[in-house]
């Protein structure tokens, strides 16, 4: 809910236009959201710029511009299927399956536009802040690379991992023949769940570990004696066990059903607030390449959702001041570790400062509101409705900072009456993404690759640039407003159109399924998948099977199976680095030159 303090709803790139040239996966999610911005699309002839540049110019602004490709040239990689092949996406999403799937929606397209679209609003403000004018350029390939960041790490992590990794996982399906997800964050919750059905105290107890970590390992492993607990059970009598437990159950939604109901609101919300001031100048100004050095962001996140944001914006340049509970975060010792730091922490939050805060305490929350003042940015991603009855919402810091972005990540930002628990996999059921994901031939079933966590983190980051600049085009506060239900409207779109036309919604059956060789994988190009499944490579190693599809002129690359092997794969050389833990760095997601 918007804070009491708001005033009026603009656009941080009105009197600005763009033109784009491009795949049209990208384009499409790019031009979108220049739009939603404010922006207007320019009269260009067609062919007037070159494949993979946008142009965004007017107003005060000396023109931005964007350079956006899938990948290095003479990589292979050339499109959506190619760049989830090489990055480890098809691996690390099929892991519940046993064998690596590519995802059905165009994720990396979709990140990359959003990647794009974060570049443009960062150079326009390092313009606003004294910096001189910068090209970004993005890449399909890094964007893939940032997706798959936490696994990166914790395969190159000193131990193993938490959980084993092996086929298995949700949704579970009912006795009448209903697919449903289950989430709880609670062990007691999890187990009064399975009792109330019936289940083996065994099978309950050697569930609770690989479910818990699902979201870490991208695979749930549990026993099957709680798939068939479920499938004795009609859903009625599954939610009566759920309401007793406290857990939360629930069923799938076609993408037909989502398509339906959709609101058409924007993946994130901007307003302005009061009058205020713009804050003093901190530090050294912007540099090339670093336009939001000298700003400060206060980051109370947890998980992946806002910490992700804030990770970029600190890779922008900005000065992260992470705020953690009295003892730290405890997900700082989650396995695998690197150098006694969980490695997928690192991932998310390497380079952040930490300050112990007890928000439940007043003093505590009376010295946030002090380092509120002198931030520019205040980031969390809280239960709703936490932040007010913690005296910790936009108008309680207002009379400290009015010129504060206030952001909140969340699950649902309040669009829907019924929503369930807001965690990555309930809302991939609640919203579709389960059929989004998989082709028709596979049952519907939300990814445990944690997509709407990455992808909403990036909507974040993108929603906090966007307030940022508008706060220096007017010299006002502005919340911001991003959840993971505005990052499946995103990633699903193009699904729902098709549904709301009376088109089947969902990918025909076997799309962007990897071709099998004598010694791994092989992805076929999107537009070559069919030519390429009429030859049998499974006596063929991968290289020769690789020779033989680019002799026909067929498009194909090797799929990455292991995410170890990154480091020293030649489709990514020098891409991927280490920090002074030792735990593997994937590449930023843009340059600036």
């Amino acid at each position: 809910m918007a804070s009491p303090v708001t005033t009026q709803t603009v656009q941080p790139l009105d009197t600005l236009r763009f033109d784009t040239s491009g795949p049209p996966e990208i384009t499409s999610v790019l031009s979108g959201h220049l739009r939603l911005l404010g922006a207007q699309a320019a009269d260009t002839a067609p062919g007037a710029r070159p494949a993979g540049h946008t142009v965004l110019s007017g107003g005060d602004f000396a023109p931005a511009e964007a350079r956006t490709t899938w990948a290095s040239r003479g990589t292979g990689i050339d499109d959506e299927a190619t760049v989830q092949a090489a990055t480890g996406i098809m691996a690390v999403h099929g892991r519940r399956d046993g064998e690596p799937r590519g995802l059905a929606a165009d994720f990396t397209a979709a990140a990359t536009a959003v990647l794009t679209v974060q570049g443009l609003l960062a150079a326009l403000l390092g313009q606003a802040r004294g910096c001189s004018p910068a090209q970004v350029t993005t890449r399909a390939d890094r964007a893939g690379l940032l997706a798959v960041s936490q696994y990166v790490a914790a395969a190159g992590a000193d131990e193993g991992e938490a959980a084993e990794l092996a086929p298995g996982g949700p949704p579970f399906v009912s006795a009448d023949r209903i697919l449903f997800e289950l989430e709880t964050l609670d062990a007691g919750v999890w187990a009064a769940f399975w009792r109330a059905l019936e289940a083996p105290a065994d099978a309950v107890r050697a569930g609770w570990r690989p479910f818990q970590f699902r979201y870490a390992t991208a695979c749930a492993p549990f026993p099957q004696a709680l798939h068939t607990t479920a499938q004795a059970h009609p859903l009625h009598r599954i939610r009566q066990a759920a309401s007793v437990s406290g857990a939360e159950v629930c069923v799938l939604r076609t993408l037909a059903e989502r398509a339906a109901e959709h609101d058409g609101a924007a993946p994130w919300a901007l307003d302005v607030l009061g009058p205020g001031r713009m804050p003093r100048t901190r530090g050294p100004g912007p540099v090339l390449g670093r336009p939001l050095a000298g700003l400060t962001v206060l980051e109370a996140g947890r998980r992946i959702q806002a910490p992700l944001a804030a990770h970029l914006l600190g890779l922008l340049g900005a000065d992260v001041i992470r705020i953690e509970p009295p003892g730290g975060d405890p997900l700082r010792g989650m396995p695998p570790a690197c150098s006694g730091i969980s490695a997928r922490w690192l991932a998310l939050n390497r380079g952040k400062q930490a300050v112990e805060v007890d928000i439940k305490a007043e003093a505590d929350r009376r010295r946030l509101r002090e380092m509120a003042a002198e931030a520019d940015v205040f980031l969390h991603n809280w239960a709703p409705g936490k932040a007010a009855e913690l005296g910790l919402d936009a108008d309680d810091f207002a009379p400290v900072n009015p010129a504060l972005v206030y952001a909140c990540t969340s699950g649902w930002a309040g669009r829907l009456t019924d929503a369930p628990m807001g965690t990555d996999f309930v809302v991939q059921a609640r919203t579709g993404v389960g059929e989004a994901v998989r082709p028709e031939d596979e049952k519907p079933a939300p990814s445990l690759m944690t997509l709407l966590d990455v992808f909403g983190g990036l909507l974040g980051a993108e929603a906090v640039l966007a307030g940022l600049l508008l706060r220096e085009r007017i010299g006002h506060g502005v919340r911001v407003d991003s959840s993971l239900l505005g990052a499946a409207d995103v990633l699903t779109a193009p699904a729902l159109r098709r549904a709301v036309r009376g088109d089947n919604p969902r990918r025909p059956a076997g799309f962007r399924r990897p071709l099998p060789t004598a010694d791994g994988w092989v992805a076929p190009g999107d537009d070559c998948a069919a030519a390429a499944a009429a030859y049998d490579l499974r006596g063929l190693p991968t290289d020769d099977a690789l020779r033989l599809l680019h002799t026909h002129g067929l498009s194909a690359t090797r799929v990455t199976t292991d995410l170890s092997d990154l480091h020293h794969d030649s489709r990514f050389t020098g891409s991927i680095s280490r920090d002074a833990h030792g735990a593997p760095v994937v590449p930023d997601p843009w340059s600036f030159a």
